[in-house]
């Protein structure tokens, strides 16, 4: 079995001015897509054929799982917690959840954007639910992700943002802190709240 390239959930112009059309057409059709290519080249004729995306990434086997592995999973969370009608602030569950963890939603928000700010060079920002139920901010780099024996902070998960400069460059160039600043507009907090409750 092998992985598919899977389809955005909305236009590629559907979040503009937010995330402009052409990063999005470059973002998914190149960037998504040779990570999918490449990590169903890396598992081809082997035993880890037929295993899940997340039985792959608990202990990936080799660079070529770990990076392509990553891409695939990350970039198809990333697709699903966006939406051109999102942004706003998540409601019930969720919501208690991120001021039990944080004490509100804006200390949730200035969490969430020093650790897609401080990433150094290319990464990931996250926002994950832990074994006990709680949540937590962390960030990882390249295409790691908490679900990886290698990460500093392990979890599920819930929303993702993408700071590699190929997530932003056309539009925001070297400004990223404008880019995670814009991402809260377009945040589907419906899909996270669905994920959080998973």
């Amino acid at each position: 079995m092998s992985f598919t390239l899977p389809n955005l959930p909305y236009a590629h112009d559907a979040l503009e001015p937010h995330i402009d059309t052409r990063t999005m057409e470059i973002h998914h059709g190149k960037h998504h897509a040779g990570y999918t290519n490449n990590l169903n080249a890396a598992i081809k004729g082997t035993d880890l054929e037929g295993k899940s995306i997340e039985a792959l990434l608990a202990s990936p086997a080799n660079g070529a799982i770990r990076n392509n592995g990553g891409g695939f999973y990350n970039h198809s969370l990333f697709w699903q917690v966006m939406s051109p009608k999102g942004g706003g602030q998540p409601t019930g569950d969720l919501a208690a959840a991120i001021d039990k963890a944080f004490g509100s939603f804006d200390a949730f928000k200035s969490a969430f954007s020093a650790a897609a700010g401080t990433r150094f060079g290319s990464g990931w920002a996250w926002l994950i639910k832990k074994a006990d139920g709680s949540l937590a901010v962390t960030s990882t780099p390249n295409q790691d992700n908490p679900l990886m024996d290698v990460a500093d902070d392990h979890g599920t998960p819930i929303l993702g943002l993408d700071v590699w400069e190929h997530a932003y460059y056309l539009n925001y160039q070297n400004r990223r802190p404008d880019y995670v600043a814009a991402f809260f507009n377009v945040i589907n907090w419906e899909k996270v709240s669905e994920l959080y409750k998973g």
